[in-house]
């Protein structure tokens, strides 16, 4: 999860996390750069702003802002741990011990004891002298299919690859850039007006790109901002273009085994494929708050979190989903974004912190 405007939910404060644009830059106006900064640790981690979670094999890894990481052993206790980075955190992901989390200022970590202890691996912050277009760009998610191979995906079509547990990255293609004489060409004839022609997704070359997934067969999905997709069947060498038959931005994907997709994101919008993404039907989601994490118990139940407490659970087979509200003791509703459980207890993550709590 770039320091021009994104609309991507993992870039959003919570309070803010449905409806507004965000600016992607640091908001540190000191000269430090936050992406070299050690987080500092602050007693009320635990209910600052929490944007993704992970299970390890030791129990649970949630990140958020300002470079907190905290992890428990039953999701219902946890400690800060030390993080030698400032940015915040969007997004988390685990195989056993293992563990990778990415934010801002393009910084991805590394850990290989279930959290505890952290290794920056890349950090690339906006610089004026950079001629990248993904200088600066935030990672908005990460995908480990296993403890050497991962993807990170982020905004203006970030697109990266590790085949060494991240020790180093490398950035693919995925298709979008204008080229140079094309964009010249645009530059020459730009008015500075523009209508919503102009936003049309064929006009934008670079989309950003909000989550990733894999299928059984290994075909990887990436999707993003105004119905943006694209499949690779070769573990990212090439890619191609897959639409949905909706026009919004999707914030999450969910492999739901076999072939089979779940897309979701703003307005409640949700979408399955049963073919890795050839083709898409909608799935009534009960709600038209916008939907921004979610999991797969291992029964196969969907969970999808949101905004105002929301929580669309879909039980193994049920065509739609039906609606729940969280509200904490104290009375207030978090914003929700993301979760992780199983057998009806999940640990959920907010602008609130993490939650432990039942969901029949």
């Amino acid at each position: 999860m770039a320091d021009r405007p994104i609309c991507s939910w993992r870039i959003v404060g919570a309070a803010m996390l449905l409806s507004l644009p965000f600016i992607a830059v640091s908001l540190d106006k000191g000269g430090d750069d936050p992406s070299v900064l050690n987080a500092e640790p602050m007693p009320k981690a635990g209910r600052s702003l929490l944007l993704d979670i992970a299970r390890t094999d030791a129990g649970y890894v949630v990140v958020g802002e300002r470079g907190h990481i905290l992890v428990s052993a039953d999701g219902k206790t946890w400690k800060q741990v030390e993080v030698p980075t400032r940015s915040t955190l969007t997004t988390v992901s685990a195989i056993g011990a293992s563990v990778w989390a990415g934010g801002h200022d393009g910084v991805i970590l590394g850990s290989t004891d279930a959290g505890k202890t952290w290794q920056r691996q890349r950090a690339e912050p906006w610089s004026a002298d950079s001629q990248s277009l993904t200088n600066g760009s935030p990672v908005l998610d990460t995908l480990f299919v296993s403890a050497t191979e991962g993807y990170a995906v982020g905004a203006y079509s970030l697109l990266l690859k590790t085949e060494d547990a991240g020790v180093t990255w490398s950035e693919l293609s995925i298709g979008g850039s204008m080229p140079a004489q094309q964009a010249s060409a645009v530059a020459a004839t730009d008015s500075g007006v523009f209508d919503d022609s102009d936003l049309a997704l064929a006009a934008e070359s670079d989309p950003h790109l909000n989550a990733i997934t894999r299928t059984a067969s290994g075909k990887l999905l990436v999707m993003g901002e105004r119905g943006a997709g694209f499949r690779s069947d070769d573990e990212g060498a090439t890619w191609r273009s897959i639409r949905l038959p909706y026009g919004g931005s999707v914030f999450g994907l969910l492999g739901l085994g076999g072939e089979q997709v779940l897309a979701f994101g703003l307005r409640g919008n949700v979408y399955q494929s049963d073919d890795a993404g050839s083709s898409w039907r909608k799935i009534e989601s009960g709600t038209d708050i916008s939907l921004i994490g979610g999991t797969v118990a291992a029964d196969g139940t969907v969970l999808l979190v949101g905004g105002n407490g929301t929580l669309a659970l879909r039980r193994p087979g049920e065509a739609a989903f039906s609606i729940r509200h969280i509200q904490l003791g104290n009375g207030q509703t978090p914003a929700l974004t993301s979760a992780v459980g199983d057998a009806g207890v999940y640990v959920l993550t907010s602008d609130l912190g993490a939650i432990n709590s039942k969901v029949q």
